[in-house]
């Protein structure tokens, strides 16, 4: 196989390459290493490439599969994380030039389950500047690869810009207010957040540890449950880490959607959405009840003041997070964090409360939700596909910012599962995402569904030209 067509397999089509022997886990590392060394330079996803250890880890995959000892499907599929992961004897510089002499001591939790599953880790992926809403100054940002001229998604820019560019075949991502789900939807990914607690996040750099969620960003809804599986699970050294069981997200996948109800809020998304946002809202609605499932017409409570609510909440919780090295250092900060962790160290013990009887209320008024439906089928962002001009600073504002985050930062503060899904272009030819959300630890209905979208149509196998 040429090296382009081993990048863009799905990991569960590599995986069962994999397993037959039809190619090594080295020959599928070797490809992807000469691939980001060539699209690097073009791309800038990765802060650190870490090839010697992952043909390294490629060359044991291949000795352990050969002698039938093999650990699952993950078994020698190269990935990647994102750079607030801590990976040994490496910087977890969380897009931060301060932290570049940092060096971590231990794998990150979900690092490690990674490769307890067999995974080759390709390296380091780069980010914003603490994972909020802009890279450092000093940081080159990732450029998406399907047009230059438009926004990469933020926080896990590298994640989205190597996933979707076949410089490795998963990652890990995080979302704290939309950073898996934007990245997917301007690359054309599956992304998947899961419920709070569900995965570990020790070794993990915070944004807002009440907000902040670790989850995989792949090709396809399949791929999303193999890592899923791979990384979920209570964690000693995690106690928010859920001990609820981690059931077989992928062994369920194939079970349909045939009876589900799946909740639509016509009258928000036709309102605050683009049209090309709203065309895949109705085309995934369409797919979905041609498949068994029933739209139920209701109303959500993604409010512009919710979402508004959500950037003091995160600015004070980035500000504990910052706290050893911010103001002490300010100077080496970003604009843009700068101004986060600013508006953070004002919040006093009355702001804080009214954010968190707000949360409790939007948390209450989700439930109530989840007691009509199964899942919701919501857009991801107001636009279908953000330009960099649109996303420049100057633009910056909370108004600006809360109609950006109206349909995830919500769930977010909930903590309940969304999967975003590629389901359509615009006339850019950029693609459009949408988001399908369900109940806390429901992770496996979801994945349904957007399983059962990505067998009925193929925007999930479409690929940037580069």
């Amino acid at each position: 196989m040429a090296d382009t067509d081993i990048a863009y397999l799905t990991l569960v089509d590599l995986a069962a390459r994999l397993a037959r022997r039809d190619i090594s886990s080295t020959e599928a590392t070797q490809a992807q290493l000469a691939r980001i060394a060539a699209l690097e330079p073009r791309l800038h996803a990765y802060v650190l490439a870490t090839g010697d250890s992952a043909l390294a880890e490629a060359k044991t995959a291949d000795a352990e599969i050969a002698a039938g000892r093999h650990r699952g499907l993950l078994h020698g599929v190269p990935v990647a994380v994102k750079d607030l992961c801590d990976l040994t004897g490496t910087a977890t510089t969380a897009g931060m030039p301060l932290r570049s002499a940092h060096r971590a001591t231990s794998d990150a939790t979900v690092v490690a389950r990674l490769r307890a599953a067999g995974a080759v880790i390709l390296g380091k992926l780069q980010m914003t500047e603490g994972a909020y809403g802009a890279h450092h100054p000093d940081v080159v940002a990732p450029v998406n690869p399907g047009n230059a001229a438009y926004w990469t998604g933020v926080s896990s820019s590298g994640s989205g810009v190597a996933t979707a560019a076949g410089m490795c075949f998963a990652s890990l991502g995080s979302d704290t207010g939309g950073s898996i789900r934007f990245p997917s939807t301007m690359n054309g990914l599956t992304g998947l957040k899961p419920t709070w607690g569900r995965v570990s996040r020790a070794g993990v750099f915070s944004l807002g540890e009440s907000l902040d969620h670790i989850g995989p960003m792949t090709r396809s809804a399949a791929d999303c449950a193999a890592v899923l599986g791979a990384i979920a699970g209570a964690d000693p050294r995690d106690p928010t880490a859920s001990p609820v069981a981690v059931p077989d997200y992928l062994g369920t996948i194939g079970a349909g959607v045939r009876g589900l109800r799946i909740g639509l809020d016509r009258r928000l998304y036709e309102t605050a959405t683009d049209a090309d946002s709203r065309a895949a809202i109705e085309h995934a609605a369409s797919v979905l009840t041609a498949a068994g499932a029933t739209i139920v017409d209701l109303s959500l409570p993604m409010t512009l003041d919710v979402a508004k609510g959500w950037i003091p909440m995160c600015a004070a919780e980035a500000a504990v997070a910052h706290e050893a090295t911010f103001p002490a250092r300010a100077a080496e900060y970003g604009p843009v964090l700068t101004g986060m962790l600013r508006l953070g160290r004002t919040m006093n013990a009355l702001d804080m409360v009214k954010l968190d009887l707000m949360r409790a209320r939007l948390r209450g008024e989700m439930a109530l939700v989840f007691e009509q439906v199964d899942l919701l089928l919501t857009p991801v962002m107001h636009v279908a596909a953000a330009s960099l001009e649109d996303m420049a600073p100057a633009r910056r504002t909370p108004e600006t910012v809360a109609a950006r985050q109206r349909f995830s930062a919500a769930t977010d503060m909930t903590g309940h599962p969304a999967l975003t899904l590629p389901g359509g272009f615009t006339a850019a030819g950029m693609p459009v995402g949408f988001q399908i959300t369900g109940r806390h630890f429901d992770e496996a209905a979801v994945l349904r569904a957007g399983h059962a979208f990505q067998s009925a149509t193929d925007w999930h196998r479409k690929h940037p030209v580069l």
